[in-house]
């Protein structure tokens, strides 16, 4: 709790939502589907989707875990973007 103020103050701005925020999450989703895709071994474990023909397979746990992954590496790319004023 001490150190609390002080990591706010170098916690970045936030950016306003925009079509090229969400272009940059729909790709980093897009990206990490396709590398859980190719690393997941046991990708078709339990439930399966309504299309998984179409998403090589997986199962809801495999593409729960791969937009999670994929929503992460986006709050990255989104706000490394916007630091350096690309977005």
């Amino acid at each position: 709790m001490l150190y609390l103020p002080s990591l706010l103050a170098v916690t970045p701005a936030t950016v306003a939502w925009s079509p090229k925020v969400g272009l940059v999450m729909i790709i980093c989703n897009v990206l990490a589907i396709a590398l859980g895709n190719y690393g997941i071994k046991h990708k078709n474990v339990g439930l399966g989707l309504p299309s998984s023909e179409f998403f090589g397979g997986m199962g809801h746990g495999a593409m729960l875990a791969c937009t999670s992954l994929g929503h992460v590496i986006g709050i990255g790319a989104i706000i490394g973007l916007a630091t350096i004023g690309v977005l």
